[in-house]
């Protein structure tokens, strides 16, 4: 599967989100920068066929069709419209997503379900106090549920925060299980990830205590002086 996003835009003088390539394909993450508030939402609305740009086009595998879109990508924690309720318990955002997959959604399901994914210690949190990166990993896990879903539009991911790699390094992970992953985040997420990892620290010299001499200790060798 490919998505190809082709100069598309939005909003008068494009303020609501300027023109914008990139593509994302089965198998790989693609990470995309939109900055303010409304862009990555606004993006990733478009990207997955659920808004139509005033200019520019979006095509899968090679054909502009929204339905198809809307049907093959889910749309992951966009705010105001895919993200859960803030007060929402993480078991009952889950409980609710196993129920729109056709699965068990009563309370033994659905903390099968967290145990299986290292969870539990979450359950009765409020979606909104739940660590950045399981988040993004249990909406991830509960999107590629629904039925031919193919790929994933993650959005704003860091405005949770955390380091970028956390969620970065999920989002490789479900490319890895196939799926075509579009991540869209701020300039900053991408500085981060994109520089260097630091050098290993020097292990410091300590000081040499006052008043012990150092003596070099040489082997002595057999038919030796």
């Amino acid at each position: 599967m490919r998505i190809e996003i082709e100069s598309v835009a939005k909003g008068r003088r494009e303020r609501a989100l300027p023109a914008i390539s990139t593509s994302f394909t089965t198998g790989a993450v693609t990470l995309v920068t939109a900055e303010t508030e409304q862009r990555p939402t606004v993006l990733g609305l478009i990207a997955s066929g659920r808004m139509r740009p005033d200019s520019g086009r979006v095509l899968v595998d090679g054909a502009s069709d929204a339905r198809a879109l809307r049907r093959r990508v889910a749309l992951v924690d966009a705010p105001g419209i895919s993200e859960p309720e803030p007060n929402v318990t993480l078991a009952g955002v889950i409980a609710e997503e196993l129920m729109f997959a056709g699965r068990r959604s009563d309370p033994l399901a659905v903390g099968r379900w967290l145990g299986e994914r290292g969870l539990s210690d979450w359950a009765g949190t409020p979606i909104t106090d739940v660590s950045p990166a399981d988040r993004v990993r249990a909406l991830c896990e509960t999107a590629v549920l629904r039925r031919g879903v193919e790929a994933l539009v993650i959005v704003a991911p860091d405005r949770h925060g955390g380091a970028p790699a956390a969620w970065w390094t999920i989002a490789q992970d479900f490319a890895t299980r196939g799926y075509a992953v579009l991540a869209i985040a701020g300039e900053a997420s991408r500085l981060a990830l994109e520089a260097p990892p630091a050098p290993p620290a020097r292990a410091r010299r300590m000081p040499r205590p006052a008043g012990i001499r150092l003596h070099r200790l040489t082997a002595r060798t057999n038919g030796g002086a």
